[in-house]
């Protein structure tokens, strides 16, 4: 799919030059977006992956080599253009030392920027060079198996490096897709028990029937078909963890032998009179909302306190879009390397040029990424890149078209909401409120209510919020 125009983010704190050069950038073919501080910029970049980034040296607060390094770090092949009024030769080296493609100094002619500009764009697309993930998948951004920059994920890491050395019985909670057991082997790998065994039961995909024998065992004779005694999933992860997905399918009586488990530390097998006394840490993960079933009577309240010691909550992907780029380059990674014994695959070989180069992704398709909803979260995005790597075709880039439909429909539903326009015509003014009027009780809804957090959210003074919300008032309810 082309592409007519590249997405350039203008960070200027002279609003006069930054207003000049953005209208002249866009008469030229740039989609511009414009921020005035480091800081706005490096928001902007949290959200959208821009083809291009003209920055001013000095800023307040966090200057332009900083945004550049901000921006490279999230999207490897983006253009970073430093402009400054204090051009050095240090100050040249090292902008370009930190990952600026070239370098302006003021005063200069438009021709001058857009020229760099120009350049800049067709050296990326005829080296096609791609240095992804080799700085963002440093271990600050990981935590075994776990990745994400986001403040949601970066508050998980220490999370989990604080209960990992605990005893304490852990409820893992989050939509299908989020990684919950992800989670529960990073917790076992990092607690005094990785030496032992992690052992995953999945309450939910074990006929009711079958499920207390899973979890608990049998003695040879116990019931029709048990020829021999069996160990349990609490005996096999005795003095290791104990993973139990979909806690919220179980049934009353399991429940109960359940909740006797945690406050005991024993149980019986299927058959048996013999009482086994176990040491295992307890995980459990659930996509259900367990404090509603509680209230509705389908899930004991104690079991639920016994389970909820420390309670961690993983945000769907949707609501830590900026984690998608290196996601993307973590799965992008992992399926351009062909699994051995696949056919074709030749032993050692990847999808590597002899330079270095890897499989990389052009930023049109992570837009795309970007603004599609991911229901199906970390699980479904790692699906749809499989897919992508293997529609590619030995390209070294994957491109819009190798992505499936939906997903690639989703940036030009994310761009502009489709207005009917009858022949009448439209109220404007009125449109544009409500939709001021539905960003603003979004972000309340997001904060809790916090006016100052939702100005931050919109980018917007707390004093304009709260003017805006004195207008829009009347609004309420319509």
């Amino acid at each position: 799919m082309p592409e007519s125009k590249k997405h350039l983010l203008l960070v200027e704190d002279e609003s006069a030059l930054r207003e000049t050069l953005a209208e002249r950038l866009a008469e030229s073919g740039f989609e511009v977006a414009q921020a005035d501080s480091g800081e706005q910029a490096i928001e902007q970049l949290a959200e959208f992956a821009f083809d291009i980034v003209v920055t001013d040296l000095r800023l307040p607060g966090l200057d332009g080599t900083r945004v550049v390094e901000a921006a490279l770090l999230r999207y490897p092949d983006i253009v970073g253009i430093i402009v400054t009024g204090y051009g050095t030769v240090k100050d040249a080296v090292e902008a370009i030392k930190r990952g600026a493609t070239d370098f302006v100094t003021k005063p200069f002619q438009f021709d001058e920027l857009l020229h760099a500009l120009n350049s800049a764009l067709e050296k990326r697309r005829l080296k096609a060079e791609n240095a992804y993930l080799r700085s963002q998948l440093q271990e600050r951004y990981k935590f075994d198996g776990l990745i994400g920059r986001s403040p949601a994920m970066r508050s998980l890491f220490q999370m989990l490096e604080t209960v990992s050395t605990s005893a304490s019985t852990i409820l893992v909670t989050g939509e299908t897709g989020t990684g919950k057991e992800v989670v529960a082997r990073a917790i076992h790998h990092n607690s005094p028990r990785r030496a032992q065994r992690f052992v995953a039961l999945n309450c939910g995909a074990i006929p009711e029937t079958l499920l207390e024998a899973e979890l608990f065992g049998h003695v040879r004779g116990a019931f029709t078909g048990a020829i021999g005694t069996r160990q349990g999933r609490l005996e096999q992860a005795h003095k290791g963890t104990l993973f139990m997905d979909e806690v919220g399918t179980m049934s009353a009586g399991m429940q109960m032998k359940l909740l006797r488990v945690l406050q005991e530390r024993e149980f019986e097998r299927i058959g048996d009179t013999h009482t086994t006394k176990v040491d295992v840490r307890v995980v459990a993960a659930t996509n259900s909302d367990l404090q509603k079933m509680v209230a509705e009577g389908d899930f004991r309240e104690d079991l639920f306190y016994r389970l909820n010691i420390i309670p961690i909550h993983l945000p769907p992907l949707r609501e830590r879009k900026e984690d998608i780029p290196l996601l993307v380059q973590h799965f992008l990674k992992k399926f351009s390397v062909p699994e051995t014994g696949a056919v074709g695959a030749k032993p050692g070989h990847s999808r590597a040029e002899p330079d270095g180069r890897s499989l990389s992704i052009s930023q049109q398709a992570t837009r795309c990424l970007m603004a599609y909803s991911w229901p199906g979260n970390v699980r479904q995005l790692e699906n749809a890149i499989e897919r992508a790597v293997a529609l590619s075709g030995g390209r070294m880039q994957i491109e819009t078209s190798d992505l499936t439909p939906e997903i690639q429909q989703a940036s030009h539903a994310a761009a502009a909401p489709d207005v009917n326009l009858p022949e009448g015509g439209i109220d404007f003014d009125r449109y544009i409120n409500r939709i001021e009027h539905d960003l603003i009780r979004r972000a309340l809804e997001k904060t809790g209510g916090n006016k100052g957090q939702a100005s931050k959210l919109l980018n917007l003074k707390r004093t304009t919020l709260v003017e805006k919300l004195k207008r829009l008032e009347p609004q309420t309810g319509s």
